[in-house]
């Protein structure tokens, strides 16, 4: 009897053991559940859901149809759509045809343009191909161009082998330059060179410097390093100011270290103070001597 019962039990176990983990958990949270229909997960039971939450749901999924269907989305369900709605989806696909085909991004299928919206395309696309031209982007192909756009890229081609000598740049050709280009370089090149030298950046060249340049650019560095010593700055460099400065920064200094000494904050070199100072300022942090061992 205690042998057929035993066997019994572990027949009833194995069979729980084959049945699905979400019976056996029980039923799932009826807000979890509808929030699974709502995104389209697969563990959505639709059996659970009340008449009002299907009729919600039905609208949520047409209305992610919907918007699948105007993203281009590959599940999109067109026999779903309402046919005002296949009528927006239409007239938003040719819209958006006829964009990509103007702006030249994206998918471009002029069959499906009308002559007018064909003429404007082609109309864009010269301009792009001008603008390219005259940007010097890419591969330029003038050869259908008309006088007019030859002469307009001709002038901005002009105009940007000028702004990059007058800039400094390494694909500057100083021998396609006019006379009156050269100077206009020239004087750029000086102004940059002066503004490198007042700012200390690497690229001054101090020789380049006129007599009235050397004294601008003496006076800017003279005030930076003075600037850097009051801020205690690495590129503090002492031997470069005047006795009236030295002093003035010293004084500084002391009143510095006599303010830590007499709060105990910061860094205080009580050999620096004077007499009266020491007798103000908080007495140094004693060490205790080690206790003596025991015999």
């Amino acid at each position: 009897m205690t042998k057929t019962l035993t066997k019994s039990l572990w027949a009833c176990v194995a069979c729980l053991s084959l049945w699905p983990a979400s019976l056996l958990a029980g039923p799932p949270d009826p807000a979890l559940n509808l929030q699974a229909c709502r995104n389209g997960r697969p563990e959505c039971d639709r059996s659970r859901l009340t008449l009002s939450e299907l009729t919600e749901l039905a609208r949520t999924d047409h209305a992610r149809n919907v918007t699948q269907c105007r993203n281009g989305v590959e599940s999109c369900d067109l026999s779903r759509l309402t046919p005002p709605e296949a009528i927006q989806l239409a007239v938003a696909k040719h819209d958006r045809n006829v964009s990509n085909c103007n702006d030249g991004i994206g998918d471009c299928d002029t069959s499906r343009l009308t002559k007018a919206e064909a003429r404007d395309a082609v109309v864009a696309e010269r301009r792009r191909q001008v603008a390219a031209c005259k940007d010097g982007i890419g591969a330029c192909d003038s050869s259908s161009f008309t006088s007019s756009e030859l002469a307009a890229v001709a002038t901005a081609e002009r105009q940007r082998l000028v702004s990059d000598c007058r800039d400094g740049a390494a694909r500057c050709d100083q021998a396609l330059l006019t006379r009156p280009e050269a100077r206009e370089v020239e004087l750029a090149g000086r102004r940059r060179n002066l503004s490198d030298c007042t700012n200390g950046w690497d690229d001054c060249d101090r020789s380049k410097l006129g007599q009235q340049e050397t004294i601008e650019v003496d006076r800017a560095v003279h005030e930076r390093n003075l600037a850097a010593c009051k801020d205690s700055r690495d590129s503090c460099d002492y031997s470069l100011l005047n006795p009236s400065e030295s002093n003035a920064l010293a004084a500084v200094e002391r009143e510095r270290n006599y303010t830590a000494c007499l709060k105990g904050r910061g860094y205080c070199d009580r050999s620096r103070l004077t007499p009266l100072q020491a007798l103000t300022a908080m007495p140094q942090p004693t060490v205790a001597a080690p206790a003596a061992k025991q015999p």
